[in-house]
């Protein structure tokens, strides 16, 4: 346990530069007296660590000091090539950038975890987008990227939600794959309500401009992107419908989409004598329940809203009325040929 500790102490200060004692405590979720116990174990095998004080201060290797990639176990040696995203990197323009990094490290490992890693490559495939979706390919997203990485603000065209067309200066800070459609999380110079969200696709034109910009201090892209996707969710969901389901019903749920997910099995009543359970799931309006709530037909009964129920229940008298009329014309002109056949 101490052994891989230790390694992973020093992996993170030769991939991070300086990192403090209390960010290395937080993430392998240890006192401090135990950081500075393992910083002077670490020291005591020759490794060249050594401490700044400060506000800024922290550990860190001494410059020039590399490690080699040793100790990799089998499962590690899987888990490295089912990590990557031939895809996402392919978008970037990195396509052979990762292919010639994958036969580095192939030849890197010994033998048998060789062999190990290209039978996952060879069996396991990451195909991140939905059914029946188009996988998106941005024209600017190389040239997006290309700033994202080189820290460089770019003049963008893009089209708002609304449609209309609208020209920013953005200070890119990362990119992020979100079932197969890319987004792009920027500032607006001089625009201290923080970072933004944008789609990729709906860039226009992208340059990337000479300028510098500084990031953030502390901005972390995961950690903000999943800040995002809670925020997103509640603005988007802000009401709720109270619903029965039947067995059946229940089966069909995964039709809502994030409907299901967001209201949670555990939040599923006990089926009555009957089989129906009950439910509170969110929705953005009623315009938009009613809508997806008719995709489980007659195997849902809204409770509340009153207005949605209303309008699921016009639904149906309409669909009765415009079903029961056609297909009773139809049974009656086929009778009529039948009888008028069968006494010729």
């Amino acid at each position: 346990m101490r052994a891989s500790r230790l390694l992973s102490i020093l992996l993170m200060l030769h991939t991070r530069g300086r990192v403090s004692a209390q960010q290395l405590a937080d993430e392998l979720e240890v006192s401090l007296r135990t950081v500075y116990r393992d910083i002077d174990a670490l020291s005591a095998a020759g490794i060249p660590v050594y401490a700044t004080r400060g506000r800024a201060g922290g550990f860190q290797l001494l410059e020039g000091y590399r490690t080699k990639l040793t100790g990799l176990t089998a499962d590690e040696a899987d888990a490295l090539f089912l990590a990557g995203l031939p895809g996402a990197a392919a978008d970037l323009g990195l396509g052979s950038t990762l292919a010639a990094t994958q036969l580095k490290l192939l030849a890197a490992l010994p033998p048998d975890l060789r062999e190990r890693a290209a039978r996952i490559r060879d069996r396991f495939h990451l195909d991140a987008p939905g059914w029946l979706r188009e996988t998106e390919a941005p024209p600017y997203l190389a040239t997006i990227a290309g700033a994202v990485w080189g820290q460089r603000r770019i003049e963008v065209r893009y089209e708002r939600a609304n449609r209309a067309i609208v020209e920013r200066t953005l200070e890119p800070l990362g990119l992020v794959l979100k079932a197969g459609t890319w987004y792009l999380v920027a500032s607006v110079p001089a625009d201290h309500r923080g970072p933004r969200t944008y789609r990729v696709s709906r860039v226009h034109a992208a340059a990337a401009l000479d300028e510098r910009f500084e990031r953030p201090d502390g901005f972390d892209l995961e950690q903000h992107w999943c800040g995002y996707q809670r925020d997103y969710e509640q603005r988007v969901y802000r009401e709720t419908a109270r619903i029965r389901l039947s067995a059946a019903g229940r089966q069909l749920l995964f039709l809502l989409g994030t409907l299901p997910a967001r209201a949670g099995h555990a939040a599923m009543s006990e089926p009555d004598a009957a089989g129906w359970a009950s439910t509170t799931v969110p929705i953005e309006s009623v315009r938009h329940g009613h809508h997806a709530l008719l995709q489980l037909g007659a195997e849902v009964e809204v409770v509340e809203p009153a207005e949605l129920r209303e309008l699921i229940a016009a639904s149906a008298r309409a669909l009765a009325e415009r079903y029961s009329g056609r297909v009773s014309g139809r049974v009656s002109g086929r009778v009529s040929a039948g009888v008028s056949g069968g006494a010729s």
